[in-house]
């Protein structure tokens, strides 16, 4: 027998935001939205598909058109009550005061369950009650959902009171910030709404969870990755007396600026296509540290370790990572630029404007020249910093909803103090070790430490992941004087 496939119909008055709650619950961003009402004129079905298969679907229905003239035609039908949507559109097919009220019955006359959706920072109106009684008297399992897009939904209560005299089961959920505990925590209610339809929304449930843990282990992979990749990172130039060694300087300095940055920018990428992201644009939200360049002194500043977390690390793990006392001592020098042999000149000035002058390292060459070679860092922070930046872009990716189309303005406050704004700075000793331990293989080159490090790393990466999935933390935010023009 073929497994019956779950459908929800979203149906609410137009503009309520259904096409938002659809695009979130579907994790689809090619539903339309608009703040124009009545552009959806024709259901649309998004499936949801977990690994080639069809788990469930949420249907796009246009909004009520003639709600209080539809009412009083069920009021006064006489039929078997299990036909009622069915013969309502068999009577009012062709006529145009009641197209939309038609199409949006297609997946209710089909056997879908319904998803209300009322805008729940305005009051409720007569077309309301009559939409309302409408989907009650269809005799289909049914929850309303109340979108607040106000935060001061002052007529919530009233809400609140009229839907449970209508449906099975009372949700507030704001399409535009419904973070992925709260997704899982509206499936599980719709549980809820019959007992006949628990069976199949319970393996959806699982499939849900399965598939976010499999993308979690995923992420673990790309972030240790791209860890490795700019932690090995180096470039070599070869130069002769007859070269401008000042110009050859700066301009490696920032070839390898741009491409530590293009490996990060890569993984970044391929987290968020991971979580479906893949038509608009994504921003990051107008206060994150994000925003600054990774190699920019205020990252330094709010992401990595604190300079006692520091000294106690390099303490615990010994002199492979003295250069992590580089930040706490000295000013910003990143670990970059260390001194190898017969340094070429005085060096120059670190990284995101720090205070230590650091020297390159020089190579001799056979024939005559010399080889100047940046990186690979050498500074523990450095790591610290990446996977701070990796989880605070996870973060920001799993909880824009899909049917969130760009930040609000955010009202300027006061300016922060230097407060550490990321994860590791709260994670333990022993995950620390565990962070010193991978920083020490990936230096030392041997295969198979690197292979048993990166297994313990992903573990705890795996552990983080999850909890930021559970969280109602907002990472990686910096409140600053006049953020809202940033």
């Amino acid at each position: 027998m073929k497994r019956k496939i779950p459908e929800f119909a979203i149906v609410g008055h137009p503009n309520e935001g259904k096409s938002s709650v659809v695009s979130t619950l579907a994790e689809d961003d090619s539903v339309r939205i608009s703040p124009t009402p009545g552009e959806t004129i024709e259901c649309q079905t998004f499936p949801v598909v977990i690994d080639g298969q069809e788990i469930i679907r949420f249907t796009d229905t246009p909004g009520f058109q003639n709600p209080g003239q539809s009412l009083q035609w069920m009021k006064n039908y006489q039929g078997a009550d299990e036909l009622i949507v069915q013969v309502f559109r068999e009577a009012h097919l062709g006529d145009p005061d009641f197209r939309d009220d038609c199409e949006l019955f297609v997946p209710i006359v089909r056997g879908a369950g319904i998803i209300y959706v009322v805008d729940g920072s305005r009051p409720i109106r007569q077309m309301d009650k009559a939409e309302m009684e409408i989907l009650r008297l269809t005799g289909r399992p049914r929850m309303a959902i109340i979108n607040c897009k106000e935060s001061d939904a002052i007529y919530l209560e009233q809400w609140k009171s009229e839907f449970r005299k209508h449906f099975n089961s009372v949700r507030i959920f704001n399409a535009h910030k419904a973070t992925y505990a709260e997704r899982i925590s509206l499936l599980e209610s719709l549980k809820g709404i019959d007992q006949d339809w628990q069976p199949a929304l319970e393996t959806v449930i699982s499939a849900f969870k399965k598939d976010w843990e499999h993308r979690n282990v995923l992420t673990t992979d790309i972030i240790s990755a791209m860890l490795t990749d700019c932690l090995t990172f180096s470039m070599n130039r070869n130069f002769t007396e007859k070269s401008d060694e000042a110009a050859l300087k700066k301009s490696l300095q920032a070839e390898y600026v741009r491409a530590i940055g293009q490996i990060e920018k890569k993984a970044h990428g391929r987290i968020r296509r991971l979580f479906k992201h893949n038509i608009f644009n994504y921003d990051l939200p107008p206060q994150s540290i994000l925003r600054e360049d990774l190699f920019n002194e205020k990252t330094w500043q709010f992401l990595g370790l604190t300079q006692t977390q520091l000294i106690t690390l390099a303490g615990i793990t010994g002199g492979a990572i003295g250069a992590a006392l580089d930040i706490a001592a000295a000013g910003l020098t990143f670990g970059i630029f260390t001194a190898l042999g017969g340094a070429v000149g005085a060096g120059w000035a670190a990284l995101g404007g720090g205070k230590k002058l650091a020297k390159s390292k020089v190579v001799g060459m056979d024939l005559g020249g010399q080889q100047i070679r940046v990186g690979p860092n050498e500074n523990i922070q450095f790591l610290y910093i990446l996977l701070d930046r990796a989880l605070i872009f996870y973060s920001h990716i799993i909880n824009w909803a899909h049917g969130r189309r760009d930040y609000p303005v955010v009202p300027a406050g006061k300016k922060s103090e230097a407060a550490k704004a990321g994860v590791t700075t709260t994670w333990d000793a022993e995950s620390q070790k565990i962070c010193g331990a991978f920083f020490k293989a990936i230096r030392s080159g041997e295969e198979a430490g690197k292979e048993a490090a990166a297994r313990q790393l992903k573990g705890l990466l795996n552990d983080a992941l999850y909890k930021i999935s559970n969280s109602e933390r907002r990472y990686g935010l910096v409140l600053e004087e006049n953020s809202n023009e940033r």
